[in-house]
C-alpha cells in the first residue's frame, strides 16, 4: 500500500531561493547606502555650501565658471576679516548671492584716491587687483555693515557704487577654489594689510 503524501503545515512552507535572499540583500545594501549618501549631503549641506563663480567682477583671483567651497560657519566660531573673500545675498535683491573681498569692517574709513585703497589712513597692498579703481570715494562703514570690492575693480557691482553689506547677509567664508583641478588653489587674505582703527 502506497503512502499518500504528506499534508501538514510543516511540508507547506516554502523555502526561500538562493536567488531572491542575494537580491533581497543587495537591495537592502542599496538602500542603506543612499540614505548614508543623502544624510551625508545634508549634514555637508549644513556646513559648506559650493558656489560657482558667474561673472568677471573677482578677476585675476576667481574667473568664470570656476567653482569655489565656502564655509557656512567660519564666522559663528570667528570674525570677519579684512581681505576674506565672503559670499553673501546682494542687498538690493537677497535672492541673488555675490563674491566680493571684504576691504572694510564696521567703523572703519575707506578713502579710495589717485587709483588707492586707504583704510583708517593706510594704503592697503593689494597685488590681487585687476588694475587700480579709476573711481574716488569716501565712506564711513556703519556698526554691523561690511564694505566689499570685487578684485576686478573696474568691472565690479560693489559697495562703491551700491553701498555696504549688512553682516546678516553673509552666507560665508570662500575657502578654496575646487574645479576645474588645474586652478585649484586656497583663498586667503593674506595680502590685506591690518590697518589699525
Amino acid at each position: 500500500m502506497m503512502d499518500k503524501p504528506s499534508t501538514d503545515i510543516a511540508s507547506q512552507t516554502t523555502v526561500p531561493q538562493k536567488g531572491s535572499v542575494s537580491w533581497l540583500r543587495m537591495l537592502s545594501e542599496a538602500l542603506q547606502v543612499i540614505v548614508l549618501a543623502l544624510l551625508l549631503y545634508f549634514v555637508i549641506d549644513t556646513f559648506i555650501a559650493r558656489v560657482r563663480v558667474e561673472n568677471i567682477s573677482m578677476q585675476p583671483t576667481l574667473k568664470p565658471g570656476e567653482f569655489v567651497i565656502v564655509s557656512k560657519v567660519a564666522y559663528r566660531t570667528g570674525q570677519v576679516q579684512r581681505g576674506d573673500v565672503i559670499v553673501f545675498r546682494y542687498p538690493m535683491n537677497p535672492r541673488e548671492d555675490y563674491i566680493k573681498r571684504v576691504i572694510g569692517l564696521p567703523g572703519d574709513h575707506i578713502e579710495i584716491r589717485d587709483g588707492q585703497v586707504f583704510v583708517n589712513g593706510q594704503a592697503l597692498e593689494e597685488p590681487y587687483v585687476a588694475a587700480s579703481p579709476s573711481y574716488n570715494g569716501v565712506w564711513d562703514v556703519p556698526p554691523g555693515q561690511l564694505f566689499v570690492l570685487g578684485d576686478n575693480r573696474n568691472q565690479s557691482s560693489d559697495s562703491h557704487s551700491w553701498g555696504f553689506v549688512p553682516l546678516e547677509n553673509v552666507v560665508g567664508k570662500a575657502l578654496l577654489v575646487y574645479w576645474p583641478p588645474s586652478e585649484i588653489k586656497l583663498l586667503t587674505p593674506s595680502s590685506v594689510v591690518n590697518a589699525a582703527h
